[in-house]
């Protein structure tokens, strides 16, 4: 089992021969963020078995770079997507679109021989600025020949190891976009008690140190370079156990043993 980060939310996860794409977003800018590290990831990240998609935020549910993915891809979306975005509906009914399956909490859809189970994620998960709440942000867990939790974007909340599970990885947001977290978000402090009360056997950070709004790089500069190390030194009293991965964009890991 392997682990690509592209950087923000977005990592390919390659397990028993299938490749599962997460939240894909391939563009230099968004509204008025732009890529300050890392280069674009390369075409080949586009190719996917499946897409994981935790919530409708456009830095999450990015159209332009779904639409870069093969024809027939199973993009798994969380339930009322196709109807609180249309655009996202078009995708899939254009010639040569893509698959969409709509999941709540608790569904499963197999990829190949990985089963995908979609976990509640303690976020607001519509289509912003003014969408209205029909879609639950949610987190995935990808089961193959590991465990693998991809959070997406969320808080800590009661239940979270029961909602979640037994898993062997996790991937945790541990920052944002910008100098200031709002609620429901986990910053390096937070996913540290995450990651504790998770107990995988490994963990990756993501979800920092790639997007950052236009002319704001002297506030807080430490939100967009620091997250991730300090993720790993915060994690290494709360969890010890739990051996940390840091890579670089478009760095590959072998998060250690499956259980």
């Amino acid at each position: 089992m392997e682990v690509t980060w592209w950087g923000h939310a977005t990592c390919t996860v390659e397990d028993s021969g299938v490749r599962v794409l997460t939240d894909p977003l391939f563009t230099r800018g968004l509204a008025h963020l732009r890529r300050r590290r890392g280069a674009l990831p390369p075409p080949d990240a586009a190719r996917a078995d499946v897409v994981l998609i935790s919530h409708l935020h456009a830095d999450h549910l990015h159209l332009p770079s779904l639409a870069r993915l093969a024809p027939d891809t199973l993009v798994v979306v969380p339930r009322g997507a196709p109807h609180a975005v249309p655009a996202l509906r078009r995708l899939a009914e254009r010639p040569g679109g893509v698959r969409l399956a709509e999941l709540g909490w608790g569904d499963e859809v197999k990829a190949g021989p990985v089963v995908v189970r979609a976990v509640p994620a303690a976020h607001d998960g519509r289509r912003l600025p003014v969408g209205p709440h029909r879609s639950p942000a949610l987190g995935y867990v990808v089961e193959g020949a590991a465990r693998t939790y991809f959070a997406g974007d969320t808080g800590l909340f009661d239940g979270m190891a029961a909602a979640v599970g037994e898993i062997d990885v996790a991937l945790l947001p541990v920052g944002g976009w910008g100098p200031f977290l709002g609620h429901g978000h986990l910053d390096a402090g937070r996913a540290a008690r995450a990651l504790a009360a998770l107990g995988p056997r490994a963990a990756v950070p993501v979800h920092y140190g790639t997007y950052w709004p236009i002319g704001m790089d002297a506030v807080r500069p430490h939100e967009f370079h620091a997250p991730g190390s300090e993720f790993a030194r915060l994690a290494a009293r709360a969890a010890p156990e739990v051996a940390v991965h840091l890579p670089a964009h478009g760095e590959r890991v072998r998060p250690g043993a499956v259980r």
